[in-house]
């Protein structure tokens, strides 16, 4: 069996990366593990295995490791495999990859079944799941590593409700067909987001398209609002909540607006989305 480069992000190393590391190898001996130490590393080890012919490249983290491994073998005829260990896992549930089992997982990358899926780009960066404009790009900006390590998850919850207090930007969007406007924006490739929630709710990782919500309004009883609506699947409904599909949008601000992908602050407005599709290959289960 051809070599299969396996990359484990940054926040994985020390102790826990080296447990992990044992675990792989009893997986296979075919694996060959590189630990990364900085951010941006990953896309670096990952383009040159690319360019070197490497074949199947995995990437052993969350969403954000991912996204960096898919920024590095985008364009090459490399196959993405993944080993969700991360705090997010969005996209591996999205392929249907089993959660917490690393031998099935692994399985599934020997068993060298691919899928072509969607790539979505923000400007010149690449993603695989989810985009955000304002509202929650500005939680990850302002929650620092120190506060995750010290509050978990509680942290987000602490960053949105001083957000919430803050007078929210105008966005305004633009599409081949419409021009609208809101307070925050999600763009989507497929259906979840931050989890089990099904918050795009027509996205398939292989349309060639992307799934907009624009939401209209954020004050505190907004959140709370669209929140509840989200857990029950009625926020498409809602009045102040705009939702379409397009294959380009740009999306542009007089304020100073931050842009995550993946979870990851990649800068400010404007942007524009586009989706190529069926341009990147994944080691996954049959589509049912």
């Amino acid at each position: 069996m051809k070599p299969i480069i396996v990359i484990i992000n940054p926040a994985a190393r020390s102790e826990k990366a080296k447990s992990l590391c044992r675990k792989i190898e009893q997986l296979s001996d075919a694996a060959f593990i590189h630990i990364t130490t900085a951010p941006g590393e990953a896309r670096e080890i990952a383009e040159n295995a690319a360019r070197s012919g490497c074949e199947r490249i995995v990437a052993a983290g969350g969403d954000g490791t991912i996204n960096e491994v898919v920024n590095g073998i985008a364009g090459t005829n490399a196959a993405l495999g993944l080993l969700p260990i991360g705090t997010m896992n969005v996209f591996a549930t999205e392929l249907g990859l089993p959660a917490n089992n690393l031998r099935k997982c692994w399985d599934v990358i020997e068993h060298g079944h691919t899928r072509l899926v969607d790539l979505p780009r923000a400007n010149e960066q690449n993603f695989v799941q989810l985009a955000g404009i304002g509202f929650d790009a500005q939680i990850v900006a302002a929650t620092s590593f120190d506060s995750k390590k010290t509050f978990g998850p509680l942290s987000y919850v602490i960053s949105a409700t001083q957000i919430a207090a803050q007078k929210p930007p105008r966005l305004l969007l633009e599409t081949e067909s419409r021009k609208t406007e809101g307070s925050f924006v999600l763009i989507g490739n497929g259906r979840f987001y931050g989890g089990p929630f099904t918050i795009f709710k027509e996205a398939k990782i292989d349309d060639g398209k992307l799934d907009v919500l624009v939401f209209k309004n954020l004050g505190y009883l907004d959140i709370v609002r669209y929140l509840q609506a989200i857990i029950f699947g009625t926020h498409t409904k809602l009045p102040d909540v705009e939702y379409f599909q397009t294959r380009k949008v740009s999306v542009r601000s007089d304020d100073e607006v931050p842009v995550e992908v993946d979870g990851e602050v990649i800068g400010e407005l404007p942007v524009t989305f586009r989706i190529a599709p069926r341009k990147l290959k994944v080691l996954a289960p049959p589509a049912k």
